[in-house]
C-alpha cells in the first residue's frame, strides 16, 4: 500500500456500515427483475463503467434473465482523488450501439457529470435509448441537469462512501458492503 494513501483499516474502524452484502444482493435481484420487464425480451448492450461498477455489474448481470451483450467503458474524473475535474476517456465502447438499447451500469450516481457524458456519448454513437442503472444515488441537490437513474438500488446520504466497487483512496473496492466515513 502506498504511504500517501490514508489507511483503509483506520477508515473502516470508524466507518458506518450503510448496506451489507445481503441487503445489496436483495436490491440487485429486484433491479434485475425490473430491467427484464423494461427490456421486454430485447437484447441490450450491458455497458459497465469501470472500475467502480465492476462488482455491481457482475451481480446485476446474473440477476438479469434477458440475454445481453457485454462491453465496458472506462472514463474518470477523479484519478484517485475525492473530487473531479475534466473527463478522461481511457476506453470507449467497442460494440456498435446504433439502434440499440444500452444499459449504462455504474456504481454511484453522485453529481452525474461522468454518467451524463458517457450517456450522451452513447447517444451520439446512435444508441436508440440509454437506460442508466446505478447501484446507489447520493441524496443532495448537486445533481447536474439532464441525468437521473432509470434504475437505482439504494439511496445514500451525502457522505464519502466506499465498498462494493467504490474506493477509499483507491482501496477497499472489494469490501462486501457500502460504508460511510463518519
Amino acid at each position: 500500500m502506498s504511504t500517501s494513501n490514508p489507511s483503509l483499516a483506520a477508515a473502516l474502524a470508524s466507518a458506518e456500515l450503510l448496506f451489507d452484502r445481503a441487503a445489496l444482493e436483495s436490491v440487485i435481484v429486484d433491479m434485475g427483475r425490473d430491467i427484464d420487464a423494461a427490456l421486454d425480451g430485447e437484447r441490450a448492450v450491458f455497458l459497465t463503467v469501470m472500475n467502480g461498477a465492476l462488482i455491481f455489474a457482475g451481480h446485476l448481470a446474473l440477476a438479469i434473465r434477458t440475454d445481453v451483450e457485454f462491453d465496458y467503458v472506462h472514463a474518470t474524473r477523479y484519478r484517485g482523488a475525492t473530487s473531479g475535474s475534466e473527463l478522461h476517456w481511457l476506453r470507449e465502447p467497442m460494440v456498435d450501439l446504433t439502434g440499440r438499447t444500452v444499459l449504462l451500469v455504474d456504481d454511484i450516481l453522485d453529481e452525474g457529470h461522468t454518467l451524463k457524458a458517457v450517456r450522451d456519448d452513447c447517444l451520439r454513437r446512435g444508441a436508440r435509448r440509454v437506460l442508466v442503472v446505478s447501484l446507489c444515488t447520493k441524496q443532495h441537490d448537486r445533481l447536474v441537469d439532464g441525468i437521473q437513474a432509470d434504475f437505482n438500488g439504494v439511496q445514500l446520504p451525502d457522505r464519502y462512501v466506499f465498498g462494493f466497487g467504490m474506493d477509499y483512496h483507491e482501496q477497499g473496492r472489494n469490501l462486501p458492503g457500502i460504508y460511510a466515513v463518519k
